[in-house]
């Protein structure tokens, strides 16, 4: 079996796991879990902010670090298929009092004079533009990268207006790799940011809101709140240090396999978007399957695979999918979509 529903799925390897079991503890909710400490300060570091806070969950890191910048009341700017509205069930609404506004969805290539037009100023009767949220790399974009001149517009914009950038960075490991960029370039744009350790490098569990100090003493009380306060949790901070060593190069090998899996399907006209990092969209609207369809069938053959929407399937790479298993999907898909 080839499990390519998404990269949360891996399992921590045997090295991860004994970095684990021998992790330095404390009580987190005191701040004395040095393991923690460590991974926070790490973070913080590699992008060029002051501070970092660990979170549970990604959408938990999204939802504190938004609040951060809108208050109750205000407004975010985002894309249409954005995680943070599409997938964190309403979350902004139901626990910031936050109102959000999109632009049509683009994935990755955002028109920065469009998203410009739309920032609102305070004053009755608008709701008053609080901040802009971005996703790097975007998923439903098929893992695409937003260009950095195309985020410096961005900045420039916010600047402008007054507001602030937050980057929904889940996968930000995967454009680092693929373009180049610096970490700290990416973080110099952004007032806050998001990561994941669990999505593509291979951590069990955990994100982290990324920030200044300030914004981070009130992350604290924010990530209390919503009920994300843990204990000894260096246990699980010491698999995320563990990723961040020894997980980020490899991910160009997630990337090539990806590449190999995309020119394998192109010529059965369904690969919806070119290929830049670990993600592969299926576009089925032409396809026999559609794809909750294509799913059933190819794990009955040994491929797992996530329906999306009705007609559009993704596929992605991650450290524990080898040669084998792309050349299982391969074969298994090919048949199903010839």
């Amino acid at each position: 079996m080839v499990d390519l529903r998404s990269d949360t799925v891996t399992r921590p390897t045997p090295a991860m796991r004994a970095a684990m079991a021998a992790a330095e503890v404390g009580d987190d909710v005191f701040g004395d879990d040095p393991t923690v400490n460590r991974l926070e300060a790490e973070i913080a570091a590699l992008f060029g902010h002051e501070a970092a806070l660990f979170t549970p969950s990604g959408t938990m890191a999204n939802q504190i670090a938004v609040q951060l910048l809108v208050p109750p009341g205000g407004e975010l700017l985002t894309g249409a298929d954005a995680h943070v509205v599409s997938y964190e069930l309403g979350a902004a609404a139901a626990i910031g009092a936050i109102s959000t506004r999109t632009w049509p969805s683009v994935g990755a290539a955002l028109d920065v004079d469009q998203i410009t037009a739309m920032i609102r100023p305070a004053g009755y009767p608008s709701v008053a533009t609080r901040a802009i949220a971005v996703e790097q790399t975007h998923n439903l974009g098929g893992g695409t990268v937003i260009g950095l001149d195309t985020l410096r517009g961005l900045r420039a914009a916010a600047d402008a207006a007054g507001i602030g950038l937050h980057c929904d960075g889940a996968r930000i490991w995967h454009a680092h790799v693929a373009d180049g960029v610096p970490l700290a370039s990416y973080g110099q744009l952004f007032d806050t940011l998001s990561v994941c350790l669990s999505k593509g490098l291979g951590a069990p569990v955990g994100s982290l809101v990324i920030g200044s100090a300030e914004r981070i003493a009130q992350a604290r009380l924010l990530r209390k709140r919503m009920g994300g306060g843990m204990r000894q949790v260096g246990i699980l901070a010491a698999g995320g240090l563990y990723a961040l060593h020894h997980h980020i190069g490899r991910l160009a090998e997630d990337h090539t396999r990806a590449r190999r899996l995309a020119s394998a399907l192109e010529p059965l006209g369904v690969v919806d978007a070119p290929v830049r990092t670990n993600l592969v969209l299926l576009d089925l609207s032409k396809a026999v399957l559609d794809a909750p369809a294509l799913a059933a069938a190819a794990a009955d053959r040994g491929v797992l695979l996530a329906p999306m929407l009705p007609r559009l399937a993704r596929l992605v790479t991650h450290l524990d999918v080898d040669d084998a298993g792309i050349d299982l999907a391969i074969e298994v898909l090919t048949g199903l979509l010839r």
